[in-house]
């Protein structure tokens, strides 16, 4: 079905981790009110009496009127033509779990950079298939974006992805502030997908240094994982797309290099040798980049592309195999 978003359409996020945190800072600051799924009764409980998420974010102050927390799907999504995901990926099934109103109206835009675990799925195809939603009724909101830095004014360059580029201005007008440069674009399954690699490949320059490699060996290993990334988006769904710009590569540079990834944390543990279960328990955020390691090699059965980094990084992950040998291997083959 062809869906047109208008100026008062009404948005709603599902999820209460930091980034749903700071997308809900950024809506409640464009329309009189947010709808706000949130699962957890003690964080739902402090946004509805002082305004904060005592869990993640919690310097970040609401107004009580411009947000409405509740812990009832159905009625959040009642109440909204836009439903922004924003919880981790590996739980989007438990979190829609108990939704019975229907989202054949609705616009659904996915902030998730993740895989759905056990459908070798993303995001926008899970909910294209669960839910029988058409891809012009599904957009992104992504980029080189942490939560921590969006939430507290740092300048960002965020995409808004849809199928119709005025769907994709009339979204980004909800996110809209001084310190957000928006781009668009149409490459829904491109954008996707790098979201989802760079994750993985941030775990290995996590593990390169954790194991001691420096400065100059981690720039060719995050060179040879843009290029990695651009060879399977190309082979997998060729289009004319730009894996240059902030979307694909910032992104990945950004989930490589800051001390706010995860990812990188979670590698950087498993190169200080813990074992990846240790390393998994020490996390007290998901990482996403471990559901989405064996997603694409899963996905990749199909497509036989060669990915030299996510195959170590699955290895390590998923075979046991030694994080310093699977790397020492790698270098044979980077240019």
């Amino acid at each position: 079905m062809e869906y047109k978003i208008g100026k008062e359409s009404r948005c709603a996020v599902i999820g209460y981790g930091s980034w749903a945190t700071a997308i809900a800072g950024l809506v409640a600051a464009n329309q009189p009110r947010v709808g706000w799924y949130v699962r957890n009764p003690e964080v739902l409980e402090s946004l509805r009496s002082e305004g904060r998420n005592p869990r993640y974010l919690s310097d970040v102050e609401f107004d009580p009127a411009r947000i409405a927390p509740s812990d009832d799907l159905d009625e959040v999504v009642r109440a909204a033509d836009i439903l922004i995901l924003a919880t981790p990926s590996a739980y989007l099934k438990k979190f829609l779990e108990p939704l019975t109103e229907p989202l054949t109206d609705k616009f659904v835009v996915s902030a998730i950079k993740g895989i759905v675990p056990g459908d070798y799925q993303t995001v926008v195809e899970y909910m294209h298939d669960r839910y029988d939603l058409s891809y012009k009724q599904i957009g992104l909101f992504t980029g080189p974006s942490h939560a921590e830095e969006v939430s507290r004014g740092k300048l960002s360059y965020l995409t808004v992805v849809c199928t119709d580029p005025d769907n994709a201005h009339a979204i980004g007008a909800k996110f809209a502030s001084e310190s957000i440069h928006l781009s668009y674009s149409t490459d829904l399954y491109g954008i996707e997908y790098a979201a989802i690699l760079k994750n993985i490949y941030a775990l290995a320059v996590g593990m390169a240094t954790g194991l001691g490699y420096g400065d100059n060996f981690l720039a060719v290993l995050i060179a040879n994982c843009a290029g990695e990334m651009t060879r399977f988006l190309t082979e997998s769904y060729p289009a004319a797309r730009d894996t240059q710009v902030s979307a694909y590569l910032g992104d990945l540079l950004v989930t490589c290099y800051s001390s706010y990834s995860r990812n990188r944390r979670l590698g950087l543990l498993i190169g200080h040798g813990c074992t990846v279960r240790s390393a998994l328990n020490e996390m007290t955020m998901v990482a996403e980049g471990y559901f989405a390691a064996d997603c694409i090699r899963h996905i990749n059965c199909r497509h036989r592309i060669d990915l030299p980094i996510a195959d170590m990084v699955y290895d390590v992950l998923y075979n046991g195999a030694s994080a310093r040998k699977s790397m020492r291997e790698l270098t044979t083959k980077l240019i």
